[in-house]
């Protein structure tokens, strides 16, 4: 996994709405990504709820919100218009960005071990340096914790 006070790895993907976006585009601005293990699973639908509910005060603070998971277009696309999501979903499904930010491990559900997205958001600053990894993620306030 990366470090705090490395550079952020570049990347680009397709969004919800069929858009390339990548980090470069976002340079001067402060950037969240937050890498989740399921697009309308209880965990990641509270923390996207939680973002999208203190959306404006992120957009006051500075900040760009991305989320990055291994599902589908149409996966995002449902979830996006199910839960009114105001920020973009980027589908990984080659997990390319998912394996050069070092999310994807091993993962322990009801006594099974398999490999998948570990939650993880990271901050990036305007500098394309990264400020801060959240591993422990609160998915109720997950906002708190980027601010």
């Amino acid at each position: 996994m990366l470090k705090i006070g490395e550079i952020s790895p570049d990347f680009s993907g397709l969004t919800t709405n069929g858009e390339i976006i990548s980090l470069k585009q976002f340079k001067g601005k402060k950037v969240v990504i937050y890498f989740y293990p399921k697009d309308s699973t209880p965990g990641c639908t509270a923390q996207a709820c939680n973002l999208r509910d203190n959306y404006q005060i992120l957009i006051k603070k500075g900040y760009v919100v991305i989320g990055i998971s291994a599902d589908d277009q149409k996966s995002h696309q449902r979830f996006t218009e199910k839960y009114e999501l105001p920020f973009p979903l980027i589908a990984d499904t080659d997990k390319e960005i998912i394996m050069k930010f070092g999310v994807w491990g091993k993962k322990k559900f009801m006594g099974k071990e398999y490999n998948g997205i570990i939650r993880t958001t990271f901050i990036i600053s305007e500098d394309g340096i990264i400020e801060n990894i959240i591993t422990k993620v609160d998915t109720k306030d997950h906002t708190s914790q980027i601010i």
